[in-house]
């Protein structure tokens, strides 16, 4: 009993050690990759002779540099956001049917199948978009505009394929199986006997699944969500090929608007001067804030709530 006890001293401290020098490197280099693109992007933002958060306008490589993130900023939250939307539901369904509703052999291929949609290359996406989906998503932008055009979000004189509404598409598909696949392993993790128990006390299997597995899963669903949001906010080169890259705030996401961050970034890079290199970092820098903000607040809707930090969180 004595030397299991001194066995077990004796690697607590070392593995404490590497613990606390993991989350310190993890630290260090946050920090550092904050500090390149700050050093990087001030001697752009010194020559930029507009305000960089309000103006919409990207000229960086002119004469007089003139560029702002305002329109870049806006087109990578509503793209996302608009991503997450349909990505969520139907990644949360898919998950549950695996866990709880798909026999072990359907369910053991459908698992395979979720993970290897979450290693397909972000390109094969984008050329997946640009030869299918633009072509197809002609139909459906055309009945949302028709029948729908009274909400903001779908109206417009004219609906075009290689809109926001594509890209966003595309991000959600891209995003879809990194939620599902986590979320999958969260509901797996339910304590059987609280499911067991809500059965026999005669809950059906919904009932079952909404007062026992998703209050459980709910922390690893929030969590799973964001990973896919960051996902989508720092995609490049899908997107890239997909969005009309202009440099307008539009709601409307059939019109041939939007762009992003990380595609201007693709795009424009190679062909940047120096000014405008510092540019494109100093947006890349804005998609850093904005990523850890959001994610800042994930952790904050769950420690709100006591209910949302077990073992799931």
């Amino acid at each position: 009993m004595r030397r299991s006890a001194f066995r077990r001293s004796r690697g607590e401290g070392p593995f404490r050690f590497a613990t606390t020098g993991a989350g310190i490197l993890l630290l260090a280099i946050m920090a550092a990759i904050a500090v390149f693109l700050v050093v990087k992007a001030v001697p752009a933002l010194q020559a930029n002779t507009s305000h960089f958060l309000t103006e919409k306008v990207w000229t960086p490589n002119a004469t007089k540099p003139v560029f702002g993130i305002a329109a870049l900023a806006f087109g990578t939250v509503l793209s996302s956001f608009l991503a997450l939307i349909m990505a969520v539901p139907i990644a949360i369904g898919v998950a549950l049917f695996i866990s709880h509703y798909a026999p072990r052999r359907l369910a053991g291929v459908l698992g395979y199948v979720i993970d290897l949609l979450a290693a397909v290359p972000s390109v094969v996406y984008g050329l997946w978009g640009v030869i299918f989906l633009i072509p197809f998503m002609q139909g459906p932008s055309t009945f949302l505009n028709t029948y729908f055009g009274w909400i903001p979000l779908f109206a417009g004189d004219a609906v075009y394929g290689k809109s926001m509404l594509t890209a966003s598409v595309v991000l959600a598909i891209m995003i879809l199986p990194i939620i599902a696949a986590i979320s999958r392993e969260v509901f797996l993790q339910a304590p059987k006997m609280i499911e067991e128990a809500s059965l026999a006390l005669g809950a059906t299997r919904w009932e079952m699944i909404r007062m026992s597995v998703l209050p459980f899963g709910r922390p690893g669903v929030i969590s799973a969500a964001m990973l896919g949001l960051g996902r989508a906010m720092g995609e490049t080169i899908a997107v890239a090929l997909i969005f009309p890259a202009t440099f307008d705030i539009d709601i409307r996401v059939l019109s041939a608007n939007g762009n992003s961050i990380a595609a201007n970034i693709a795009n424009g890079f190679g062909e940047a001067t120096p000014i405008g290199q510092g540019a494109l970092i100093a947006s890349g820098l804005v998609l850093f804030i904005i990523t850890l903000v959001v994610n800042m607040a994930a952790r904050l809707i769950i420690a709100r709530r006591k209910e949302f930090s077990g073992a799931a969180a």
